[in-house]
């Protein structure tokens, strides 16, 4: 993906894994880290190119977490995080100003 190039801003996100057992309903949450480079955007299992994102906005949906939008060419994409966002939203705009 994106080899040597070097992490500009980094961003925990959750998500939530639900599971039957036997008769069991199990909910596991697993934590990923969103990775901003010069020219992509990185998730656990997506690769966003800057050029194909048209904006990150944040919605605060309790004291501890939010949403952060990707809104890119191929739609808007949503997760969860539980720390303030402006940074890596910042550091967007920086490269996105740039190119």
């Amino acid at each position: 993906m994106s080899g040597t190039m070097s992490i500009i801003s980094m961003i925990s996100y959750t998500y939530v894994e639900r599971k039957i057992k036997r008769t069991q309903k199990v909910t596991i949450q697993h934590s990923k880290d969103m990775c901003l480079y010069t020219d992509n955007i990185q998730t656990e299992n997506d690769c966003f190119y800057i050029n194909s994102i048209f904006d990150i906005s944040y919605k605060r949906v309790s004291k501890e977490s939010g949403f952060l939008y990707l809104h890119t060419n191929q739609g808007m994409f949503a997760y969860t995080i539980h720390t303030d966002p402006a940074a890596f939203i910042a550091a967007y705009k920086d490269i996105k100003k740039k190119e």
